[in-house]
């Protein structure tokens, strides 16, 4: 009987799902994918540690893209369009060094991290950046979603 009680607590541990993802109820997570040659003038700045550039075409998220290098050969990779609103005239944000800020609210967000830096402390959730998914191999950089 001890047994029977050790398998059935030992199945209910393997089958909870700690994944819980914070759907942003702002922005649609559309699917694309979109390479970036290093090689290239445009994307050269990717080639240093810290250095950001903004992707603005149709074919990549919803407003764009924010990548920056973080280091040791990795890549991250932000939409562009402000995560605690709608998609509207105000919502591409811009940016100045390592930080995107959007021009509705004057709201900051870490192009390191995607954390939100100047939050309001009124009691209603704010999202942090969508952030997308990169790869590297050679001089070429994936992102994708």
């Amino acid at each position: 009987m001890t047994r029977f009680w050790g398998i059935l607590l030992l199945v209910l541990i393997l089958s909870c799902d700690n994944d819980r993802t914070n759907r942003n109820p702002f922005l649609q997570e559309v699917g694309f994918r979109f390479d970036i040659n290093l090689n290239l003038p445009l994307y050269s700045p990717l080639t240093n540690t810290g250095n950001v550039i903004y992707i603005n075409s149709a074919e990549v998220g919803t407003r764009g893209v924010f990548v920056i290098n973080s280091g040791f050969s990795r890549f991250r990779a932000f939409e562009a369009s402000c995560p605690n609103h709608a998609p509207n005239d105000c919502s591409t944000m811009t940016f100045s060094g390592q930080v995107a800020t959007c021009a509705c609210e004057d709201y900051e967000y870490s192009l390191f991290t995607g954390q939100q830096l100047n939050r309001p402390d009124d009691g209603n959730r704010f999202y942090d950046m969508l952030e997308y998914n990169t790869s590297s191999s050679g001089n070429v950089v994936v992102i994708s979603n």
